[in-house]
């Protein structure tokens, strides 16, 4: 968990009230997320009022913090409803709430004044002016844009109040447009990225073809299956925490309220580990098994983004693809009789080597040479998700630790 020695926050993605509880167990400091309207992730499943109530009390029982998106660019009809939204936020206990429209600004501070508010990376704060502004609006932290370097956040640092707090992304996906104000999925799907219903579309492959020769394609990047011209890569800070803390940023966020369980685990299993090694005498280097980690979920091409100026290489043109290096195999929930006992997500057969990822230990080996059935019985494979396996082990693995193998 965050001390006072100068160590950024952990903030994680929390697309559901499971994953919030994942979040919370593998290590982070504080989690962010929507409920059914108002957030800019629609395909997340999100929380219904009473699920956000449980998460926030879930949530303070272990000193995390709770932030609520309300990011969205709301119309007319949608705004009207915010205030009894905003009502219930704080008086469920939430602990900051994340806004991008003036109107809707204005609104947190006469409906929810209780709670911080922190200023979206929707709104594109790119420099100290904009960022005090905010600050004289009530803001307690900004989220800056993705397109700023580390030198002028440190500059933003040096220009702003002291109290006025920094988040920076460090982790995941990133769109192809100005922090996210893209118009690109409405006016080809008719789905509002503004409005949290991104279709992607910046990931589709594409042609050239010339207005006079209708129906004729020419390659933009002279392969076959046109160009992804639009697709960028996801980005990864991890090696380089330790300069985005010396810049000044006072929470490092991954992105992701759209992944899966796995992903908020290990992401979060790994900066927090990086972030705690920050505390460290003399030089620092990110621990070797932080970017194995990274590298088990399913992930596009890393980069640093705009973090050391302009990117080298900020997209990929090929294809879209994710690089998937490992699936989750099975959940611990239990130990007896010196077995651990697994709930099975993906079939595997017996001795295979699978690897297990435990909140606040560094992953380790779990070998499979003998397999078990829930009544104890010797098997060859674990063919049936939601099956009881059990799996010889010298000492019990924490409950929600998660085992996964290599696959090809």
């Amino acid at each position: 968990m965050k001390t006072d020695n100068n160590i950024p926050e952990l903030l994680c993605p929390a697309g559901d009230l499971n994953r919030l509880k994942t979040a919370l167990q593998f290590g982070a400091d504080a989690v962010y997320l929507a409920g059914k309207e108002f957030g800019m992730r629609t395909a997340s499943n999100n929380f219904t009022n009473e699920e956000l109530r449980q998460g926030v009390e879930y949530a303070h029982k272990f000193g995390v913090k709770v932030h609520v998106t309300c990011n969205t660019i709301p119309h007319v009809d949608e705004i009207e409803k915010l205030p009894e939204y905003l009502t219930f936020l704080q008086d469920a206990g939430v602990d900051a709430i994340i806004a991008s429209d003036i109107g809707t600004i204005s609104l947190v501070k006469k409906y929810a004044p209780k709670c911080e508010l922190h200023i979206s990376v929707q709104s594109g704060t790119v420099n100290h002016i904009t960022a005090t502004e905010f600050y004289n609006m009530g803001a307690k932290r900004v989220v800056l844009a993705r397109e700023l370097s580390l030198e002028e956040i440190a500059k933003i640092r040096a220009k702003t109040p002291k109290e006025l707090e920094l988040e920076a992304f460090a982790h995941g996906a990133m769109c192809v447009s100005f922090s996210s104000r893209c118009l690109l999925s409405s006016y080809m799907t008719g789905r509002d990225a503004n409005r949290g219903d991104c279709a992607q579309p910046c990931r589709w492959s594409y042609s050239l073809m010339e207005k006079t020769r209708p129906g004729q394609y020419f390659d933009i990047t002279e392969n076959e299956k046109g160009t992804y011209i639009l697709n960028a890569n996801d980005m990864c800070m991890a090696p380089y925490l330790d300069k985005m803390r010396d810049a000044g940023v006072s929470s490092i966020k991954i992105e992701g309220r759209a992944k899966t369980e796995y992903y908020v685990a290990v992401t979060a299993n790994a900066y927090r580990g990086a972030l705690d090694s920050l505390d460290c005498e003399g030089e620092w280097t990110v621990p070797t098994w932080v970017m194995d980690e990274l590298n088990t979920i399913s992930h596009r091409t890393y980069s640093t983004g705009f973090y050391f100026g302009r990117p080298e290489n900020a997209q990929t043109y090929k294809d879209a693809g994710y690089i998937r290096d490992y699936a989750l195999t099975a959940i611990v929930n239990g130990y007896e009789n010196g077995k651990v006992t697994a709930v099975l997500k993906n079939k595997f057969l017996a001795g295979t080597e699978l690897n297990c990822l435990e909140a606040g230990k560094v992953p380790f080996t779990v070998k499979t040479d003998k397999l078990y059935d829930e009544n104890d019985q010797l098997i060859d494979s674990a063919p049936h998700p939601m099956q009881i396996i059990k799996i010889p082990f010298e000492r019990p693995i924490k409950t929600g630790s998660m085992l996964r193998m290599k696959v090809e």
